[in-house]
C-alpha cells in the first residue's frame, strides 16, 4: 500500500487547501503551526487546529502516531502532524517539552535562523553548537518522542545534534548544498552523518531552495533526488515540500522578523521584497504530487523506491519516533 505524506508545509489553512490535498491523494502532512510564538501563543494555535478539525472532519484528522495517519488514510481524510519551526514555546522551562508532546507535538526545530537558547541558525555568522540547554532539551526530546529537526540550523549545531541524539533526527525540508548553495541547504558532511545515524531529509520545493529557483526543471529536481538517494541510501530520504499556499506576502515578513527585531530581515533570496516566490510550474499546490512520482520514474527510480520517498520512508520514521522511550 503506497502512502504520500509531505514532511513540511505552512499555508493560509482553508477548505480549499484541505480539499486539493485529498484531491492530490496526500495522506499526512506535518504542519507548521509555530514560527516565534511563545507558549500561550501556541495554546491559541492549537486552539485554532481543534476548530478546524471539527469543521472539516470530512477532511482531515490530528495524527500523534503513524497508527493514526494509517487511521486517516483508510478513512479518505489527511492525517495533521503538528510540529514548530523554533524552539520558541518551550521558553526556558525544559517541562514544557513534555506538556508539548501530550499536546500532539512531534516536531521541533532547535533553531530558526538565529540563535536560540538550544542551538545556532544558519543566518548566524559564527556557529557554537548546541548550548548548554540545548543538550538537556534534546534529550528530553528523545524521551518523550519529539523530533529533532534542524532545517534552519548551521553546520556546526546540525553535526552536534545528529552526534547528541539518542534517536535519529530529521532536516524536514532542506536541498543539498552541492546543487544549489543557498544558506539553509545541507553539506555532504550533514546528508553523510544523518544517514549514518538512522535520521532523514525531506526534499524542498520552496524556490529558494531550488536550482534556477521559480524555474527549477522537474528533471533537475528528481535527478537531484535520485543522486542524494546514491549520497545517503534510499531509506533516508523523503519530501518535504515547505508549501507556503495562498499566504499574504506580510507573512514571509512574520517568519523572517517575528518580534526579534525592528529591522526588515528579508532572508535568504530576497534582499529587497519579502513576497513569496513563485512556484515551480510542476509543483503549484497538493495536487501536483503526482508529476514527482512521475519525475522520479522517469530519471531511473524503481516502484519500490518512488514509494520510498513519497511517504514510505517518512511512514516508517514516525513510527519509531513519536513514542516516548519506554
Amino acid at each position: 500500500m503506497s502512502i504520500l505524506i509531505d514532511g513540511l508545509q505552512y499555508n493560509n489553512w482553508s477548505e480549499q487547501v484541505f480539499r486539493e490535498m485529498r484531491a492530490g491523494g496526500v495522506d499526512a502532512v506535518h504542519v507548521t503551526i509555530v514560527y516565534h510564538e511563545d507558549f500561550d501563543e501556541t495554546i491559541e494555535n492549537i486552539c485554532a487546529w481543534n476548530r478546524r478539525f471539527a469543521e472539516f472532519s470530512d477532511l482531515i484528522m490530528h495524527a500523534k502516531t503513524a497508527e493514526d495517519v494509517l487511521t486517516a488514510k483508510a478513512a479518505g481524510k489527511t492525517a495533521i502532524i503538528y510540529g514548530f519551526q523554533n524552539c520558541s514555546p518551550v521558553e526556558d522551562n525544559i517541562d514544557l517539552v513534555q506538556v508539548l508532546h501530550d499536546l500532539g507535538i512531534r516536531f521541533m526545530q532547535l533553531t530558526y535562523n538565529n540563535q536560540s537558547l538550544l542551538a545556532t541558525g544558519c543566518y548566524e555568522s559564527s556557529d557554537s553548537g548546541l548550548t548548554r540547554m540545548g543538550k538537556q532539551v534534546v534529550q528530553e526530546m528523545n524521551r518523550v518522542g519529539m523530533v529533532v529537526d534542524m532545517s534552519h540550523s548551521a553546520e556546526r549545531s546540525t553535526l552536534e545534534a545528529i552526534e547528541y541524539s539518542s534517536r535519529p533526527i530529521a532536516i524536514t525540508h532542506a536541498n543539498p548544498h552541492n546543487w544549489y548553495p543557498a544558506l539553509r541547504n545541507k553539506s555532504d558532511t550533514v546528508l553523510k552523518a544523518l544517514a549514518e545515524s538512522g535520521g532523514i531529509l525531506g526534499f524542498s520545493m520552496y524556490p529558494h531552495h531550488l536550482a534556477g529557483k521559480s524555474n527549477c526543471t522537474l528533471e533537475s529536481f528528481c535527478q537531484m533526488i535520485a543522486d542524494t538517494a546514491d549520497l545517503m541510501g534510499i531509506n533516508h530520504i523523503g519530501l518535504g515540500s515547505d508549501l507556503c499556499q495562498n499566504q499574504p506576502d506580510s507573512v514571509v515578513e512574520w517568519m523572517r522578523n517575528g518580534t526579534w527585531t525592528k529591522d526588515r530581515d528579508f532572508g535568504e533570496g530576497s534582499a529587497s521584497n519579502a513576497g513569496f516566490p513563485m512556484q515551480p510550474n510542476w509543483f503549484k499546490d497538493n495536487r501536483d504530487f503526482h508529476f514527482i512520482r512521475d519525475g522520479l520514474a522517469s530519471v531511473g527510480m524503481n516502484q519500490i523506491e518512488i514509494d520510498q520517498v513519497m511517504g514510505d520512508n517518512w511512514l516508517r520514521f514516525f513510527r519509531d519516533s513519536f513514542e516516548p522511550v519506554n
